[in-house]
């Protein structure tokens, strides 16, 4: 059985007191407890202070470019199906410069994990105002205040039927674990939101604003009611719902496409022969 000190990678560059520390303690023992070993995960990221996981977990990673995670999360699944694929991006990385990936990979509904870290704000880039920043809100190059309406991530999923939507906090490790372990066994494209504060930048939803506010779904709370999950992904503001929000069984991605159903690209047999004379005609 594996162990956290496995999954140990580089030292993390965070910012003292960074919720990323939580986050990545958290995936390691999430790992740990459903006995994945290193080998057997995938770690991609893009850019932004989340995008550096990947430097700081002993796995397979992979660190492209910034809003292109999904896509080469969904890649590696297609080729080899007995990987657990993890995304993890920032929520400007993945709602900002991925929107568009991020809507497509609900629709595709590829068996892979999710992870946000969404701090509200570009942590990497000195702290302007991300898609889940607040309207109003003050930022070093929105000095008249953030414009727009905040994005509110969980009901664009659930009104897309994603199947399986979540919502966690750095600050409770021991329920963001659950939600992990939940994301990465179920079966389809999960999204695990992460309430995760940004000590330098974001001075406003620190650990104290979001432990006075939230709170856990009930237990008797049924995710797979689409209307329920719809409305309780709207309540933001004196108290904020965590847990796992909607749930919906799907076919995955891998089950529908007739060359990898039986058998993924990592699996079947390669000979370049076949497509030889296709490449002479290039020469």
């Amino acid at each position: 059985m594996p162990t956290s000190e496995d999954y140990n990678g580089q030292v993390p560059a965070w910012c003292p007191g960074c919720g990323n520390f939580q986050i990545l303690s958290t995936i390691r023992h999430a790992l740990v407890e459903l006995d994945i070993e290193p080998w057997e995960v995938l770690v991609v990221s893009g850019i932004g202070q989340a995008g550096k996981l990947p430097h700081y977990i002993k796995c397979h990673t992979f660190n492209g470019l910034h809003g292109r995670t999904l896509p080469v999360a969904t890649a590696a699944k297609l080729a080899n199906h007995s990987l657990h694929v993890i995304a993890v991006a920032g929520d400007g990385d993945c709602y900002g410069e991925g929107g568009n990936h991020f809507l497509h990979a609900i629709r595709r509904n590829p068996n892979i994990t999710l992870f946000v870290h969404n701090n509200q704000v570009y942590g990497l880039t000195k702290g302007q105002a991300s898609p889940t920043t607040a309207q109003g809100t003050y930022t070093t190059i929105q000095p008249y205040g953030v414009l727009e309406g905040s994005m509110n991530p969980l009901a664009m999923a659930i009104s897309q039927d994603c199947s399986f939507v979540a919502r966690g906090f750095a600050g409770d490790q021991e329920y963001l674990k659950e939600l992990m372990k939940a994301a990465i066994i179920h079966k389809g494209f999960s999204l695990l939101d992460i309430l995760q504060p940004c000590v330098t930048f974001n001075k406003i939803n620190t650990f104290k604003w979001y432990r006075d506010r939230i709170y856990k779904l009930e237990e008797d709370y049924d995710p797979y009611n689409h209307v329920k999950a719809f409305e309780r992904s709207l309540e933001w503001g004196d108290k904020i719902p965590n847990g796992i929000f909607y749930k919906k069984d799907r076919n995955i991605l891998e089950e529908r496409v007739p060359a990898i159903r039986e058998k993924p690209l990592v699996r079947q047999k390669f000979s370049i022969e076949e497509v030889k004379h296709e490449i002479e005609k290039f020469y």
